[in-house]
């Protein structure tokens, strides 16, 4: 299957679709920060999505529509940032020539301005006992079937731990960090939406 993976600098879901035997091609204007360098197109994920692709998982940046920024929008409005990062996310969202898209973004003004999320789903259900709700549009796509539920071991922990994507300090790699896809959804996604059947 080829396959885009828009918007990811990490490589993080389409390093386990290489694992799989999968062509797939993460895209994003930074350079990786994963460790395969040929397998990244530096380039407007939107231009390359016009290509063919069997399937395209797209994680367009959430900075300007994430709920967590909402403080910030006024601003963000009136200088056109909102606006662009609508853009972006829906011409991800409406690439009608790839039979298989899935957009990822955090919960945010797009479950209003686009559509409500076919999805939401956590890191704990994947073997990661943090917090993260993680919106997903799927077309031509199942929702995902949770792995490995650790919320029992989640619960337990302090609330630094569990929540600590949103306790992390300011600084020029945290938008990054907080943007990585977890491995376990990674997997997953990797796994369940390369199956021949669909589901």
């Amino acid at each position: 299957m080829r396959v885009l993976c828009a918007c990811e600098e990490s490589q993080a879901v389409t390093s386990e679709l290489r694992r799989l035997g999968h062509e797939a091609y993460s895209c994003d204007l930074l350079p990786t920060g994963g460790a395969h360098p040929e397998w990244h197109v530096r380039a407007d994920a939107v231009e390359v999505a016009k290509l063919a692709w069997d399937m395209v998982i797209a994680f367009p940046p959430c900075t300007h529509l994430a709920c967590s920024g909402a403080r910030w929008f006024g601003e963000k409005r009136r200088d056109g940032r909102q606006q662009s990062a609508i853009g972006l996310f829906l011409a991800l969202a409406t690439l009608d020539h790839v039979p298989r898209v899935a957009v990822e973004n955090p919960v945010g003004i797009m479950s209003r301005l686009y559509r409500k999320p076919d999805q939401v789903i956590q890191p704990w259900q994947f073997g990661h006992p943090e917090t993260k709700a993680t919106c997903l549009w799927l077309r031509g796509l199942p929702p995902l079937v949770p792995t490995h539920d650790v919320s029992d071991e989640m619960a337990r922990l302090p609330d630094a731990m569990a929540h600590r994507v949103h306790h992390m300090a300011p600084g020029p790699d945290r938008q990054r960090l907080r943007g990585r896809t977890y491995p376990g959804i990674a997997r997953a996604m990797a796994e369940q939406w390369t199956r021949e059947d669909g589901r």
